[in-house]
């Protein structure tokens, strides 16, 4: 059955650093479109990131632009987002997800069909 699994979360002081992974299993990865979500205590989920099959371009929320970088290793049937000069506000539970098959790369959680449970990322002094 398919499969997306994040890892990488934990907790940053402001300023700081984190890489997610997730790991995707059960489809053929390279034929679909990737992103990253988030969502924070109270509120909706958020789009963060959509990244092409081949991993040539990304689309990205303005709030992230400049501090997170979203690839692909369709290799090892991987994305990753690397987060920096993370900020309070980015304290969330992230998640990436699956393209649907008939919809092209966007930020909004209805193009998407498959989710993995997500992962706590936590900015705070």
């Amino acid at each position: 059955q398919v499969q997306l699994v994040e890892s990488g979360g934990g907790s940053v002081r402001p300023g700081g650093s984190l890489r997610l992974s997730c790991a995707a299993s059960g489809f053929t990865f390279e034929l679909f479109y990737i992103g990253w979500f988030r969502q924070a205590p109270g509120k909706e989920r958020e789009g963060i990131s959509c990244t092409s099959k081949e991993g040539g371009f990304t689309y990205y929320l303005d709030s992230v632009k400049g501090r997170f970088t979203a690839s692909r290793d369709n290799a090892k049937n991987a994305v990753y987002l690397q987060m920096s000069d993370l900020k309070p506000e980015d304290t969330a539970v992230y998640f990436c997800a699956r393209v649907r098959s008939d919809r092209i790369c966007g930020l909004r959680p209805d193009l998407y069909d498959q989710w993995g449970p997500g992962t706590q990322v936590t900015v705070s002094s």
